[in-house]
């Protein structure tokens, strides 16, 4: 490779490349072969890479400002209501730290439940038993949740989907493949069952039966790649035609538990409607005393991270070293950082901006996006598979793209959310309570598009179709994502192929079925669509025959994964054109080498060295079960079908990385 002709920092991690293998036949490899070779992953952890590094920084960074805030709580009322936001979270942080109170207590912040469980007289009263404890956080049969319409985008609707089983996804229930971890599940269920029954507060549960009511609803569970289907799962119903759909459910006794204000729950999107006719039958045929030993379960199981230690133990004995092979439970204090993040996440982002998220960094982000839309436009513009009429609306929703970067405009007010010292499931479930109500007084109320749906210290961006809107919290935007100092090659193969990947969501096979304001809208030539999907599912066939590096033998789920990949297959082509518009006349000849790479082949590097991880078997096998995002290996090397890849490794038929022209795949 030439000689470097520039002075400035590449922003790669010469360190974690290995060089013996070559960028043509593996460019995951070749750019984080050496971290692979000689990093082990942390005790704590399934997986472990570089969202991982970067969230354990955003912790320890969280970790300083509760610290400092808990011990001023700890000087302080030991109550906190109002607007006293540094005091609710040090309170909250502290009451979980604290251990030894959650020990001392034992089984004692959940024994009003489980009488209440034991005596109800009926499934209608154990329902509204069961709405109360939702509201307040313990998972119920059917989730509920208030999100804008999308049929009307103008309006918000709450929208109920499939809930009740304690394993990933129903599959467990049912694949062979699953029958050993099926049966560690039992084996854990029973062992909860003793440790309620040794706390003395009830004889236990029946786990057997609670098991098996879980196998029932299961079977009911629509698989996840039905689940991602945009129009299959909008059903509108009224409250009448909710109860008509599924009778034997006590839905009014629920939802007035749940706090749903009656007046304006005029109608719901049921996400998957034949799941619900499934509940009503279990409903009708399932004995009450098995629905509570469900619920008592669901109680436990939901509270138990947060009891004394037998239960911490026992809950991540099946949930961390079963279900993801981490040998070690994370220490309390990283738990708590992500449980106040969780339930006060606004609270905890204000204060961490203040100190970790400068102007320039949103200043040179919204930069990077108006490029990457402009890439876009030209790339929708020059497509050969799109007809004219659906180019004009596709460029019309590209305009109208509302981009967020770093944290809202406007703070969340959590004045009426109260903490108490010493008082963590208390604390846990009053947070619950306040998110709850907060959810249903969106109902009836305009819209409200500056929320967000991830605070500020996430290490992560979305896509949210139903606002048209990329979403870009302040955490992420930090090396090997962004680095202001680095040369921009690199940061347009990072964090421009992520706001490249998040805009692709809007044009993904479902976000492409909303329209520019939010709306599920056919906006397509039914000749587009059908070119379109001809694309997809090329990709999907392409994966389908791939196999992780982590659990090589088994191969990914195309159909799950194609909305991820499409994203990520238009992220790094659109950005490759973003950083080749920036270069101006001079095009990419003009940029210079730095770290033996030219521009080009550094910002296909910068694209690997983001997927750089690695998971451990039984955390991989989990994944690739559920997880609609492809392995991070395959992530990378997906750049298989650029030519523009081909050009700047100069890849050649027998390499790894050479996929003939006949079966690469480009959409945009």
């Amino acid at each position: 490779m030439s000689e470097n002709t520039s002075d400035t920092r590449s922003g790669l991690d010469a360190g974690a490349m290995d060089t013996s293998i070559r960028p043509q036949d593996d460019l995951f490899g070749f750019v984080n072969g050496t971290w692979l070779a000689t990093t082990e992953i942390p005790e704590d952890k399934g997986r472990y890479g570089s969202f991982d590094m970067l969230r354990e920084k955003a912790a320890e960074d969280v970790r300083v400002i509760l610290d400092e805030v808990a011990t001023d709580a700890g000087h302080g009322a030991s109550d906190t209501d109002g607007d006293d936001v540094r005091g609710k979270v040090g309170a909250f942080y502290a009451s979980f730290l604290d251990a030894a109170r959650a020990d001392e207590l034992g089984l004692a912040p959940v024994e009003a439940d489980l009488a209440a469980i034991r005596d109800a007289a009926d499934l209608t009263e154990l329902w509204r038993v069961l709405g109360r404890l939702q509201r307040e956080g313990v998972g119920g049969a059917v989730a509920v949740f208030v999100d804008t319409d999308s049929r009307d985008s103008s309006s918000y609707i709450a929208h109920l989907e499939q809930s009740g089983i304690g394993l990933p996804d129903e599959s467990y229930y049912r694949e062979e493949g699953y029958a050993e971890l099926r049966g560690a599940y039992e084996r854990h269920l029973a062992a909860m069952g003793r440790l309620v029954a040794d706390a003395g507060a009830t004889d236990g549960f029946d786990a057997g039966r609670a098991y098996e009511l879980e196998i029932r609803l299961a079977g009911a569970h629509w698989d996840r790649v039905r689940c991602r289907d945009a129009v299959a799962t909008y059903t509108k119903f009224t409250l009448a035609e909710l109860e008509e759909s599924a009778p034997a459910v006590p839905w009014r006794a629920w939802f007035e538990a749940l706090g749903a204000p009656a007046d304006r729950l005029t109608h719901i999107v049921v996400r998957q409607p034949s799941y619900l006719e499934g509940l009503s039958e279990t409903c009708t045929q399932v004995p009450l005393d098995q629905w509570k030993a469900w619920a008592v379960r669901r109680i436990v199981g939901s509270m138990a991270p947060f009891l004394s230690a037998p239960f911490v133990a026992e809950n991540f004995d099946f949930y961390g070293r079963t279900l993801t092979g981490t040998p070690q439970q994370r220490q309390r204090w990283k738990r708590g950082v992500d449980l106040v993040g969780a339930l006060l996440g606004e609270a905890v982002g204000q204060l961490y901006v203040e100190r970790h998220f400068p102007p320039q960094a949103k200043e040179r982000m919204v930069e990077l996006v108006d490029n990457l839309i402009e890439a876009y436009r030209i790339d929708i513009a020059d497509l050969e598979w799109m007809s004219g009429e659906t180019k004009a609306k596709a460029l019309d929703k590209l305009a109208a793209f509302v981009p967020k970067i770093g944290y809202p405009d406007e703070w969340r007010d959590y004045s009426g959310l109260e903490v108490r010292e010493g008082d963590l499931v208390g604390n846990v479930r009053r947070a619950h309570a306040f998110e709850t109500d907060r959810d249903w007084r969106k109902l009836g109320s305009p819209v409200d598009r500056g929320e967000w749906f991830m605070p500020p210290q996430t290490v992560n961006a979305y896509y949210n179709p139903g606002m048209n809107e990329i979403v870009f919290p302040a955490a992420i935007l930090q090396p090997p994502f962004f680095d202001a100092e680095a040369d921009d090659a690199v940061n347009y193969g990072a964090i421009g192929s992520v706001i490249g990947h998040e805009i692709g969501h809007g044009f993904d096979d479902q976000g492409s079925r909303y329209d520019g304001v939010g709306n599920l809208d056919d906006w397509w030539t039914a000749d587009d669509r059908a070119a379109f999907e001809e694309l997809t599912g090329k990709l999907i066939a392409q994966y389908d025959a791939l196999e992780p590096r982590d659990l090589p033998g088994e191969h990914v789920n195309g159909a799950l994964t194609v909305g991820e990949n499409i994203g990520d297959l238009g992220g790094v082509t659109i950005a490759h054109l973003a950083y080749r518009l920036s270069l101006g006349e001079g095009g990419l000849d003009s940029a210079p080498v730095i770290d033996g790479l030219t521009g080009e082949q550094r910002l296909f590097a910068g694209w690997a060295q983001v997927w750089r991880g690695k998971a451990r078997p039984e955390e991989a096998k989990r994944l690739l079960a559920i997880d609609p995002h492809s392995p991070s290996d395959l992530r990378a090397n997906i750049v298989a079908n650029l030519a523009e890849f081909v050009h700047a490794y100069d890849v050649k038929p027998g390499d790894g990385m050479w996929l003939d022209p006949a079966d690469r795949v480009r959409i945009w």
